[in-house]
This record gives C-alpha cells, structure tokens and sequence, in this order.
C-alpha cells in the first residue's frame, strides 16, 4: 500500500468535501476521488458514500481515517530520526496569543539570531482555538495557548502538549468602585461579583475561555451573566473599564491602567494556564525541539523570576 493515499482520506476527513482536499493538497478533485477509490479496493471496503452534492465517509472510512493519522505521524517521525543529532536549521511557524508572543517567543527569537543562525522563526499571533486549528492543518508547527482551570480546553491526542506557566486572573472594575445603589446587594469578600450583577461585562471577542470562566463564577453566585463587549487587548479592556462601560477578567501580573482596580477571586479562584504544543509526528524535528524547548525554558525561568519577586 502507498501510504501517501492516507492523506486524501485524513484530509477529507478533516475538511469535508473533496474540493477542499483537492486545494489544500495542490491538486484535482478527479485525484482525490480516484485516490479514494483506490484506496478502498486495496482495503477491500467503501470508504465513502454520495451525500447530497458530495459525500460522507462510512463507519469504515472514519475508522480508517483514525488509523491514518497514527500511520502518517509514525511515518513522518521516522524520517525525521534518519538524523536526530542533525545540527537545526529551517523555518519554524509559531503561533499564539500576544502575551505569550511577548513573553517567551520574542526572547528565543533573539537568542538564535546569535546562537542558531540556520533556524528562523515565523510569528503568528492568534487566540487558543485559532492556533490549535492551524496546528492540526499542519499550518503551524508550535501553538502557544491557554485556558483557565475552571473552564479547561478539551485534551487532543495530536500532540504533545507541555505546561509553560500560571497567572492568577481577578475581576476588573472601576475605581473608586461605583456605588451599587439603593437596594442592590453589596458583594461580600468572597463573592466579588455579586455587587456587579447588574453591569455590563467585557469578554474576548475571539476567545470563550473568559466567557465560559465568568459564566461559571457567575452561576456559583446565583446570577446570569450579560456579555456585551468583546475585545481581545487588555489594555484596551482596561480603557473600557475604567470608563465605566463593564467590568471584566484582568491578570493579576499586569500594571493597571490609573482608574482600574483588580478585586481578587477566591472560592474558587481563577487561573490562566499557559500551555505549548507540536504535533507528534513533527516534535523530533531539530529545530522544531530547539524552538518549543528554548521557548519552555524562558518560561520556566521567567516564571521562576516572578516567584523570587
């Protein structure tokens, strides 16, 4: 069997249609049907079947699709451990949200141009779903994302994914703090945003993981929440809190803007979790290892820094 056909089948079961498989390979769509096809006489079974204008794979075509994505990725290592002491060299994508652009990105990106000239480095900035999206189109070799540990991203056996650091978020609001009125429940220490019930909330415009975390804090307070603006920058979040227009999560290691005030979380609290990932069957490329690994290291020496501090 020439496994390169796997390809036209864990793309289409990925993308969908064989128009799109067709454009992401470089090729017809009479290639990818005929590849298919192929395919399915060697295995002896229909791996697809015509639905509406295109088709859908078969329970066997799905679990042959699975077994693709382990075949090719085992495939692909073995090629890149023909030379596992090989000296770095190439173009290494990267993607992932600013902070972490900032953080540990830019700092690797500087110590190669001195250490390891023959490997550059590609900088695309792009929120967690985003990232992980390109990561698995193989768009992108490294996705820098996050989370928070009450509203967690699903796991993902594609790739190996490696811890980088936490930050404690609290809840942004006004400062002086705005009086709540005649009336309106006065949030007790340790339900900061029960005083903020009635406001508007700030949540990210290309990311739910602020959503999802507010909601649930919300819900254990007993009160529904209303998103009405999103934006992704926290300093403009910032700008639209000490103006008066909501109230949002803010990171406890950022210098606040004069007029913002951060009210700690606890019971439960709310941490952000930093995370990088490489897929498996690319992470023993040398300078994709250089990279990720350079990138933990800053990481883990910055958070380290933070502690000392």
């Amino acid at each position: 069997m020439d496994t390169r056909r796997l390809t036209f089948l864990l793309e289409l079961s990925r993308l969908g249609s064989m128009r799109a498989v067709a454009d992401v390979l470089g090729t017809s769509t009479s290639t990818v049907s005929q590849q298919i096809a192929v395919l399915a006489h060697e295995f002896g079974t229909e791996l697809i079947f015509p639905a509406g204008r295109g088709v859908r794979l078969t329970p066997a075509g799905r679990r042959l699709a699975e077994h693709a994505a382990t075949i090719l990725a085992e495939v692909q290592r073995a090629r890149l451990d023909l030379d596992p002491a090989g000296e770095p060299s190439g173009t290494v994508r990267v993607a992932g949200f600013a902070g972490a652009v900032r953080r540990t990105v830019l700092p690797v990106v500087r110590e190669l141009t001195r250490t390891h000239p023959a490997v550059s480095v590609e900088i695309h900035e792009y929120e967690p779903r985003e990232a992980l999206d390109f990561l698995a189109s193989d768009t992108v070799d490294v996705a820098l994302t996050y989370d928070y540990d009450l509203a967690p991203m699903p796991e993902s056996t594609q790739w190996h994914t490696t811890p980088l650091w936490e930050t404690p978020w609290g809840l942004g609001v006004p400062s002086p703090a705005p009086a709540v009125g005649a009336g309106a429940p006065v949030a007790a220490p340790d339900r900061p945003l029960s005083a903020y019930q009635g406001h508007t909330w700030i949540g990210n415009s290309r990311n739910t993981a602020d959503e999802d975390a507010l909601r649930i804090l919300a819900s254990l307070e007993g009160f529904p929440l209303r998103i009405t603006h999103k934006v992704d920058n926290i300093e403009l979040a910032q700008e639209l809190i000490r103006s008066g227009m909501g109230v949002g999560l803010l990171p406890a290691d950022r210098k606040l803007l004069p007029g913002v005030t951060l009210l700690p979380l606890r019971s439960p609290g709310v941490t952000l979790r930093a995370f990088v990932h490489a897929r498996s069957s690319r992470d023993t490329w040398p300078a994709l290892a250089l990279v990720r690994d350079r990138i933990i290291a800053h990481a883990r020496a910055g958070a380290s820094q933070r502690e000392l501090t």
